[in-house]
């Protein structure tokens, strides 16, 4: 991918309980235990099993490079009182859609349940609706995801549908959930 004249530079995001920024060398340790849970291998494309060196790939190729290109914007999520790692979000822009990207998420077992995956994702679609002044945000979701669509629901995408045999893991493609949030959704929920 090659750099694009609005490409940002990594951006800390914040919000009364969490930093959001890009991860770090320092973040290694804690996405390796964290990437070890089965739930976070049932349900996203992280490799199974993890190792140290997806870990290393994760911050030194794939988020740097893609904060490099402005293509796929990754963030460590932590909470702000402790500095614990919640977790994870991104927004990767969508190939030949332009102003079109998917959002992403996963949360460490022991912070989930207290809205902060919501709350980050807020933050991340308010960013990219309003900052990068993307059109469309979508959420995509193997079926049967239900704590995701949980949080989807939660930051304000409409579900639009399920498409069957469409993501790929680890080389099956599985029926998958989609929903989309536009700006003006996060303006109709600011305004309820």
């Amino acid at each position: 991918m090659t750099e694009r004249p609005d490409t940002p530079c990594p951006v800390t995001l914040g919000t009364e309980r969490l930093i959001l920024r890009a991860p770090q060398e320092s973040d290694l340790d804690a996405i390796f235990e964290a990437c070890q849970e089965a739930e976070i291998q049932r349900w996203t494309v992280v490799p199974s099993p993890y190792r140290r060196e997806d870990a290393e790939f994760f911050v030194n190729d794939l988020a740097a490079n893609g904060w490099r290109t402005g293509d796929n914007l990754v963030w460590c999520v932590f909470e702000r009182g402790t500095g614990a790692l919640v977790g994870s979000q991104g927004l990767v822009r969508c190939p030949g859609r332009p102003g079109a990207a998917e959002v992403g998420w996963w949360a460490v077992r022991e912070f989930r349940g207290r809205g902060y995956t919501a709350e980050a994702a807020r933050e991340v679609a308010r960013y990219g609706l309003t900052e990068l002044g993307l059109r469309r945000l979508e959420w995509v979701a193997y079926v049967g995801n239900e704590g995701s669509r949980a949080v989807a629901e939660k930051v304000g995408f409409r579900f639009e549908g399920t498409l069957r045999s469409f993501a790929e893991q680890r080389g099956e493609f599985r029926d998958s959930w989609v929903a989309g949030l536009l700006a003006t959704d996060l303006a109709d929920r600011r305004a309820g």
